[in-house]
């Protein structure tokens, strides 16, 4: 029977989160002593765990079908492979940043300078758009410490809390891109493979939209109820059921997260009770 093949990166917490949410999709997977290769139980999918730089090239010769990674990997391989899906985790930021005492004065004070980073690819690609002349100096990891040691006069970094570069004299000046986790696929997959990736897709959209949304159910007078009907964004219509007590019913629906604080003191002043919010652990719509 046919695999499907994803790469996924071997350690940290880029590679924790892929993990989660495979678990979340139902996917089994055994790897307590951290091998390098595993299989589903229930799922007809087989893990290779690499550095997150190489799965570009393994998804485009096709050793892996899929991989899971930070979008400014694809960027920076800039591989033939296809980005099918924004996984919503491992968010951050490509940025520059400068000592922190130097005054910052505009993109086109770069002309010159000597800029350390691990990512020459996005930046090169970014000082062209820019018509910056920078000298690109590249270093394979610790490039916050390029500036102190006079390797380089700025740096350009992943950047998720900004406390790595606070912690060696820097201030980040330009957000360059914004990443998160991706899914990239191969060009040329099987039909049979195609049919696998479109179930564990399916999955991971159903687990996606959940996050996004709570289960929502309150008591409200029944005189209210057109208007909070029309308050709340549901899939379509809230679902009511009568309460013993007469005039009031219980309203169910689905809200997403983001706007819920939007919507709470509508629902209060049209007389909604006892409102209650829950996580949703699927979703498909």
């Amino acid at each position: 029977m046919s695999k499907l093949k994803i790469a996924i990166q071997k350690s940290g917490r880029l590679s924790e989160k892929s993990l989660d949410l495979l678990k979340n999709c139902g996917i089994q997977i055994q790897n307590g002593n951290r091998k390098l290769r595993a299989e589903a139980k229930n799922f007809p999918i087989e893990i290779l765990f690499l550095r997150d730089d190489d799965i570009p090239q393994y998804v485009e010769q096709g050793i892996a079908d899929i991989g899971i990674l930070g979008e400014n990997e694809v960027w920076e391989q800039n591989k033939n492979v296809r980005c099918i899906q924004q996984l919503g985790f491992a968010g951050c930021r490509m940025s520059i940043a400068i000592p922190k005492d130097q005054q910052y004065e505009g993109i086109q004070s770069f002309n010159g300078k000597r800029i350390a980073t691990s990512y020459p690819t996005v930046l090169q690609n970014f000082f062209s758009k820019e018509n910056v002349s920078a000298n690109v100096e590249v270093i394979g990891g610790s490039v916050e410490i390029a500036p102190s040691i006079g390797l380089a006069d700025a740096v350009f970094d992943i950047v998720s809390t900004g406390s790595t570069l606070l912690m060696n004299g820097l201030k980040e000046v330009e957000t360059v891109l914004r990443s998160q986790a991706v899914m990239i696929v191969n060009k040329e997959l099987s039909s049979e493979t195609q049919a696998l990736l479109d179930k564990l897709l399916f999955r991971i959209r159903a687990v996606a939209t959940a996050k996004r949304n709570k289960y929502i159910l309150m008591n409200v007078p029944n005189e209210s109820i057109p208007k909070i009907s029309n308050i709340l964004p549901g899939m379509k219509s809230p679902t009511i059921l009568p309460l013993a007590d007469e005039g009031w019913s219980s309203l169910h629906s689905v809200v997403q997260e983001d706007q819920f604080w939007d919507i709470i003191d509508q629902l209060k002043e049209l007389g909604a009770e006892g409102i209650l919010v829950s996580p949703i652990e699927k979703m498909i719509l």
